[in-house]
């Protein structure tokens, strides 16, 4: 697979799993380290001064370094790594640390061992763990329908959203929402149910039924297999208002956006997620059964002809941004099915869990929720569903439910690069690339969004690009019971999308508007008003100033970011002098503006006096814990540091005293850590008097959904608006 996939992002390419530490048993190149002349002299000054130079307690509290280093050892700790290390202890330490000595003719012989032993290494390391060799089964044969399982398929239930979206549904209704679609017409509509402001996409001028459901107080209320409806009354009784709003929209198969996850409701919306998902599989699944057991029983000279699915087998598809996230789901599915058996149960929890991976309670909850346990990036499973087993590891055409990581899903998809004529090229591409697993995909389950959007977000869209294309090859499919509407082109139509975020963005409303084309609609749903995240940062009082530059377009936003920057901001820092300028603090969410403003602090004249430090996503982890130190004790006066690098680290920064952040948080949360936290933790280290922390915020009309999620609804209009370009707040 081309190497092109491993790596990189839209946003400037985050490292895979956590920043520092390989994800899975994987490693992958950084950046090119970046040096100048102002970071030479630096350097020369630290080789030559002593240990004394270092900073004192002080500065740097043990904790801290303790944090520091157990991150740096944190790959040792893997059996793995600890494995490559002794082998490499064993065979020719001397040749292996000094690459660039002169070696004899007559020891050149004495290398090919070790250099054996690392390409088995490195064979081995590249082996497909979640690879399987399991031939394709075709359409499901089983005639015999559960026993305890006593829905009647038989008869249409105009209630069940399953009937009338799928099987039987509305023909004129269908044909007016299609030539909506068509015509990109997308009428909204908006409401708010319990605390929750609902916003509505039906297609067509002209719509039918109405047009928000009901809130539900349980279970009891939605249409779920007798199997599946007797778990949840007992472990899931009644629902919180939450759940009310988001279980009616979801099982009436509306496209959904999600914009408030949170670890609170991580698990509901889990629950909520896998029911849905097996409720629909166990559905298809299900009639399948009973209409081959008809069909069998009526043999050859009968004339029942059903259409009841797709062209392969695979329903409904999970995308998730870790293999920790794909236990927590599979575990959640079992807590429903309640299986008698669990085939390939140990072959999963040996790949998939990672008990050692653990953080102390001061890391903050969403990071030790995403970031514990396996945090492998690179991933792909299928399940299987039988009458009484669960079977993982399940070739993919097998498959009911595929779990996989966008990446996970493009290793699996295949490569577009080819070589030779033209001819030649369209062989191989239709050799390396495999879709057709992804055909008749009717549910898809996008949860953490927002942290994938922190990977490389590109994957997603690839993936989203191949949903529900007609198949390349047959798949020992019985056309005679494919559903007509694929048949017709329209599966895409029919697929639900599902998308779990903490908080919404344009990548994200871009994804909706672009694939989530269900002709039952989509529906965005968030809080109804933000409170800022400039009210909660504890006892920090500190002066806020936002400051608002003009943007001819959204693509010219970058530029006038920067002359903004450079023009309003950048002379501020100058005339303070050498010593009032210490201790600043520059967040740049974008990584190609981070190179920029790296750059310009590099080689600008009127920055000659100011030294500076940098901690992005491809900066390791030494070279990280030494800006950090020059900065907590004035060596460096500024501090260049990245979203991503807060996202993958949440490093601890001391030192702050103040905060320019070149452009807001996607996420408030980061907002509150770096300004509330930093300032916060400087006020206590008594190197900052209370009240004398100061914040700069620069945006514009561009940055609307992430300036409410900051600066709270009430106030986001008048700063949008106003003729005033300057806001402050204490």
């Amino acid at each position: 697979m081309p190497s092109k996939f491993r790596g990189g992002a839209r946003r400037g390419g985050p490292p895979r799993g956590r920043g520092g530490r390989p994800s899975g048993k994987r490693n992958h190149g950084r950046a090119p380290r970046f040096d100048n002349a102002r970071v030479a002299d630096i350097e020369d000054v630290e080789d030559e001064e002593s240990e004394e130079d270092e900073p004192s307690s002080e500065d740097v509290s043990e904790d801290e370094v303790s944090r520091s280093e157990e991150e740096e050892e944190l790959p040792n700790s893997r059996p793995y790594l600890a494995l490559m290390q002794s082998l490499s202890k064993e065979s020719a330490p001397q040749a292996k640390r000094r690459k660039l000595d002169h070696q004899p003719e007559d020891t050149k012989s004495s290398s090919k061992p070790e250099q054996e032993d690392i390409a088995m290494a490195d064979e081995d390391e590249g082996r497909d763990i979640d690879h399987v060799e399991e031939p394709e089964e075709g359409p499901e044969t089983e005639i015999v329908a559960d026993d305890d399982d006593d829905d009647d398929d038989d008869v249409l239930d105009s209630s069940d959203p399953f009937e009338t979206h799928f099987v039987e549904p509305d023909q004129e209704v269908l044909k007016t929402r299609l030539k909506g679609i068509q015509a990109d017409e997308w009428p909204q509509l908006h409401t708010e149910q319990h605390g929750w402001r609902l916003i509505r996409n039906l297609p067509g001028k002209d719509t039918f039924g109405s047009a928000f459901p009901d809130p539900i107080p349980g279970p009891a209320s939605l249409k779920l297999k007798s199997r599946l409806a007797e778990t949840m009354g007992r472990k899931r009784p009644t629902f919180d208002k939450l759940e009310q709003v988001l279980y009616p929209l979801t099982f009436a198969y509306n496209d959904l956006s999600f914009c408030a996850r949170t670890t609170r409701n991580a698990e509901n919306l889990r629950r909520m997620a896998c029911l849905h998902s097996v409720n629909h599989v166990f559905k298809t699944r299900d009639r399948v059964i009973k209409n081959n057991a008809k069909l069998a029983r009526q043999g050859d000279n009968g004339d029942f002809e059903p259409r009841d699915q797709g062209f392969t087998r695979p329903k409904v598809l999970m995308i998730l941004p870790t293999r920790s996230a794909a236990v927590k789901m599979v575990n959640t599915i079992c807590s429903l099915c309640e299986p008698e058996q669990q085939e390939n149960r140990k072959r999963f929890d040996d790949s998939y869990i990672d008990k050692e991976a653990k953080f102390s309670t001061d890391r903050p909850e969403d990071f030790r929720d995403l970031f514990e346990g396996n945090d492998d990036d690179m991933f792909r499973i299928g399940i299987k569903f039988t009458r009484k087993t669960i079977k993982y590891f399940s070739q993919f055409y097998n498959s009911d439910i595929l779990i996989a990581s966008p990446l996970g899903l493009r290793m699996a998809i295949g490569s577009e690069e080819a070589v030779g004529d033209r001819k030649q090229k369209q062989k191989q591409k239709q050799k390396q690339m495999d879709f057709d697993f992804l055909s008749s995909i009717e549910v898809v389950i996008v949860d953490q969004a927002d942290a994938l959007l922190m990977q490389n977000w590109e994957h997603v869209e690839y993936v989203f690009e191949h949903l529900n294309l007609q198949p390349r090859e047959a798949h020992d499919c019985d056309f005679g019971r494919v559903r007509e509407w694929y048949l017709d082109g329209h599966a895409a139509h029919f697929r639900q999308t599902v998308v779990l975020s903490a908080f919404h963005t344009p990548e994200l409303a871009e994804l909706q508007r672009r694939f989530a084309r269900n002709w039952a609609g989509r529906v965005r749903v968030q809080p109804a008003a933000y409170a800022g995240a400039i009210e909660e940062l504890g006892l920090v009082k500190a002066k806020q100033t936002f400051s608002r530059f003009e943007a001819p377009s959204a693509a010219a936003e970058p530029d006038a970011r920067f002359e903004y920057f450079t023009s309003a901001v950048v002379p501020s820092l100058t005339k303070r002098g050498k010593n009032t300028a210490a201790g600043t603090l520059i967040f740049v969410p974008s990584y190609l503006d981070f190179v920029r403003v790296r750059n310009y602090f590099a080689t600008a004249p009127a920055l000659q006096g100011i030294t500076f430090g940098v901690v992005s996503e491809y900066t390791d982890l030494p070279t990280a814990s030494r800006a950090r130190s020059h900065f907590a004790n004035g060596r460096h006066q500024v501090l260049l540091y990245t979203e991503r690098a807060h996202h993958f680290r949440r490093y601890a920064m001391r030192g702050v005293r103040r905060v320019i952040m070149y452009g807001l948080p996607d996420n408030p949360l980061f907002y509150k850590e770096v300004v509330g936290g930093y300032l916060g933790r400087s006020e206590q280290d008594l190197k900052l008097e209370p009240g004398q922390g100061a914040v700069r915020v620069l945006f514009s009309k561009y940055d609307l959904l992430k300036l409410e999620r900051v600066a709270g609804s009430k106030r986001v209009g008048k700063m949008i608006r106003e003729r005033g370009d300057t806001f402050d707040f204490v």
